[in-house]
């Protein structure tokens, strides 16, 4: 993702197949400065992903070829960073769940307000450009759980011959429960320190994280990670 100082010098892919919207947007995007890149189907907007940089993608979930829950999916695959806003006419609380399941930042019901569109984008750029997850740095760059080696600097959970590399997410939600081993982490802190906002649907993000967490370390019995009276998380390990 780039990082550049002035957010409105942003650059945004857009991902919209309403001829009419899309360029209102674009043109709405590009009057207050920012780069901006239209595609027209999911298939498009991959592509175009895939060869530049973005600071920020726009996608619409009911695409041709290929939807926007979809194309997120296929991002965070290999980018886990770079922010995504879906652009939606469900209002559905499920649908919105599954969006933040496929990784994405918010979510915008249509119809919507450029005023709207404008500040969601100026938040979300804000939180990723204040500084790249502050955290107490811990003195070693490996630490030790039960049968694991975490390292966290190269993002790799090691047991054994078996290396398993951590989308960066998992690796600060890891790298966060390391640090309050045996001690509750709340939500809060977790959500506000990893994605910048403790929203409620984010927070049903981090929980599928936490599922992850919990699959990836299921090899040793002796490891937990239990849900403190739905205020939190602990790490314990067993000796």
């Amino acid at each position: 993702m780039n990082t550049n100082n002035n957010s409105k010098e942003a650059k945004i892919l857009l991902v919209e197949d309403d001829p009419n919207l899309s360029m209102v947007i674009q043109d709405y995007l590009e009057m207050l400065n920012y780069q901006t890149k239209l595609c027209r189907d999911g298939d498009e907007g991959l592509d175009e992903f895939r060869k530049n940089q973005y600071d920020l993608i726009i996608l619409d979930v009911m695409m041709p070829k290929k939807d926007g829950f979809s194309v997120a999916q296929e991002i965070r695959k290999v980018d886990d960073q770079t922010p995504i806003v879906f652009l939606t006419a469900k209002s559905l609380k499920e649908d919105r769940i599954k969006g933040f399941q496929s990784g994405c930042d918010d979510y915008i019901s249509k119809p919507f307000s450029t005023e709207e569109l404008s500040l969601r984008i100026k938040a979300i750029l804000k939180r990723c450009q204040a500084a790249g997850i502050e955290m107490i740095e811990p003195k070693s760059k490996e630490f030790r759980i039960g049968k694991f080696t975490f390292d966290h600097v190269n993002m790799v959970l090691r047991t054994g011959e078996t290396d398993h590399y951590l989308t960066r997410k998992e690796s600060a939600l890891l790298k966060l429960l390391c640090l309050y081993k045996d001690q509750l982490l709340s939500r809060e802190i977790a959500l506000k320190t990893i994605w910048g906002d403790d929203d409620y649907f984010i927070g049903r993000s981090m929980d599928v994280f936490i599922s992850k967490l919990r699959k990836y370390l299921k090899a040793d019995p002796n490891i937990s990670i239990t849900n403190v009276h739905g205020t939190g998380f602990k790490l314990e390990v067993k000796d």
